[in-house]
């Protein structure tokens, strides 16, 4: 290890007067940074109760770039950018080098953390490289909104030895394991409001009478089910209504196989709802269904043939099936990697991942990149692109890779209606769908649910992550069951941070661009340019293709100080 790592890695030497930084004043690329560059400002100064922290590393990411193009209209920024710019970066790893007096008996210069960005203090965000200066930057202060929010501290230490780009990237891969790690309700919500509507003949409530709602609001066409459903609300204690007199539910149960009605049920679900078809006959259409809401506001439908409601309400599989027959979709782009990467390296994986893109070029990779590892896992990997096939061809490869039963698990990442619709359709008995791709609020798909109601299909969706996903992350990564150095495509200095944003929204790379802002000049860089450029750093890859901790020592032994 270099003398010049070394002292880097103490964090105790005097720092600099100025900070330098990317502001974005506006909309557009062109507010990025004064004259396309970063500007340098006084380094900031602590207080008592605060953290001076140094950015090691950044990765960058297309949230980035929406807000780019959104500038002061994105939904995180509510502020007026041109006199208070942006400093992106939301995915990095820190180290302390000032810590304030009041803290000393909890931090030290050298202490080195990761930063779960989605930081609330009473209810409002201040995420991280939104309202929070970010990544983008030599140095940052952290205030109390960060060591102390309304969910604790959002700094969350890491080891001395681990590296820098893989804890940055904890991030962005502690959203992808936080989709799978969603848990569901197996019940009403306790205290919440219940709607039970359509017509009820012939259904009960089973093991739903001992769970104890707040509210159940009746708007059900069968007398005789609704005098039941009021005899037992009231022997509980529980306030029951009939007719409809709520703006939103908890939990809806739709009674027969009224379509119209269920289109009409998914809108009214609350933030975590849950949506209950019971239909004894099937449903007549595809239901319409806000695929936006499923993804972001944690909402679920689930459902049963039979005439016990509560026999829907069984626990739903987030985790991939062992063994089974995993569906990548939209699989070429740095998450499609993390999905599968993840797979191959997670213990009892699928037996199979089928993994398809649009186009050729971009799906080859994807096999060029994990062919050996999935060999060695003993998981056999098939790459597909529709275009190379044709649709009818590539429909029909599909079944034949399922043996006409339908995928166990299907991971949509392609922010497309047309490829949601189209993919439900191989989803096998007690599927899942994980519908990854965060398309908008409001955006409908139109989606046969009696799958749902019928084969125990279920939809899983998930946005972001939370501190406890971002530390289960940090210890898959320290205990080397997934390496997030797998998905480094290129790395950068600070002043490169432009052209790696631009290549992240150009989808340059198959990989994550990593930015590390505290070395000297070096412009964007794929892992295969360093061959020329820095040839000492390259002979540390791993197969000449994979960042690893040995070679980011030799890269900052190189290029800081």
């Amino acid at each position: 290890m270099s003398d010049r790592l070394t002292d880097y890695r103490r964090a105790d030497a005097p720092l600099p007067e100025c900070n330098r930084l990317w502001p974005l004043y506006g909309a557009g690329f062109e507010n990025l940074g004064h004259s396309g560059q970063p500007i340098e400002v006084p380094m900031p100064r602590y207080g008592p109760d605060e953290l001076l922290v140094r950015h090691d590393a950044c990765g960058l990411c297309f949230s980035d770039i929406k807000v780019i193009r959104a500038g002061q209209e994105h939904p995180r920024i509510y502020r007026d950018m041109a006199a208070a710019p942006v400093v992106l970066g939301h995915e990095v790893s820190l180290t302390a080098v000032g810590v304030g007096e009041n803290l000393r008996h909890h931090y030290q210069v050298g202490d080195r953390f990761i930063m779960q960005a989605d930081i609330y203090v009473d209810g409002v965000s201040y995420a991280y490289g939104y309202e929070i200066q970010g990544g983008l930057s030599q140095y940052n202060v952290l205030d109390q909104r960060v060591l102390n929010g309304d969910h604790g501290n959002y700094l969350i230490p890491i080891r001395p030895t681990t590296g820098y780009a893989e804890a940055a990237l904890t991030e962005p891969w502690a959203c992808v394991e936080a989709s799978y790690n969603v848990v569901y309700r197996t019940r009403w919500q306790d205290g919440g409001v219940v709607w039970i509507v359509g017509d009820g003949r012939g259904v009960r409530l089973g093991v739903a009478e001992g769970w104890r709602p707040g509210k159940v609001v009746l708007d059900v066409t069968s007398d005789e089910f609704a005098a039941r459903v009021l005899s037992w609300a009231a022997s509980a204690g529980i306030e029951a209504v009939r007719g409809d007199d709520e703006a939103s539910y908890d939990d809806i149960v739709v009674l027969g196989a009224d379509v119209e009605l269920a289109d009409r049920a998914f809108s009214r679900l609350s933030g975590g709802g849950m949506l209950n078809l019971v239909a004894a006959p099937p449903l007549e259409r595809p239901v319409q269904v806000d695929i936006g809401r499923l993804h972001y506001d944690h909402l679920t439908v689930i459902g049963t043939a039979g005439p016990d409601l509560s026999a829907a309400y069984r626990p739903i599989r987030s985790q991939l099936r062992p063994g089974g027959r995993l569906w990548v979709l939209g699989a070429a782009g740095p998450m499609g990697h993390m999905h599968i990467q993840r797979a191959l390296e997670i213990p009892d994986g699928p037996g199979k991942i089928v993994a398809t893109n649009l186009q050729r070029p971009r799906i080859d990779e994807v096999e060029l990149k994990f062919a050996s590892l999935a060999q060695d896992r003993g998981i056999e990997l098939v790459c597909l692109t529709q275009t190379a096939l044709g649709q009818a061809a590539f429909v029909a490869r599909l079944q034949q890779e399922t043996g006409d039963r339908g995928f166990d698990d299907i991971v949509v990442l392609a922010p497309s209606v047309t490829a949601i619709e189209g993919a439900m359709v191989h989803l096998g008995d007690e599927g899942v769908m994980n519908i990854f791709a965060g398309l908008p609020r409001g955006t409908l798909a139109a989606l046969d649910l009696n799958a749902v109601v019928r084969r125990g299909v279920r939809f899983t969706g998930s946005s972001g992550s939370s501190i406890e996903d971002l530390c289960r992350m940090r210890d898959l990564t320290e205990n080397h069951t997934l390496s997030p150095n797998r998905s480094v495509a290129a790395i950068a200095g600070l002043e490169g941070a432009a052209d790696g944003l631009r290549a992240v929204a150009e989808g340059r790379f198959p990989g994550k661009v990593v930015v590390f802002p505290n070395i000297r000049p070096l412009p964007l860089t794929s892992l295969s340019e360093l061959e020329d450029r820095l040839p000492s750093v390259y002979e540390r890859l791993k197969d000449g293709r994979e960042w690893t901790v040995e070679a980011e020592d030799e890269f900052l032994g190189l290029m800081v100080g």
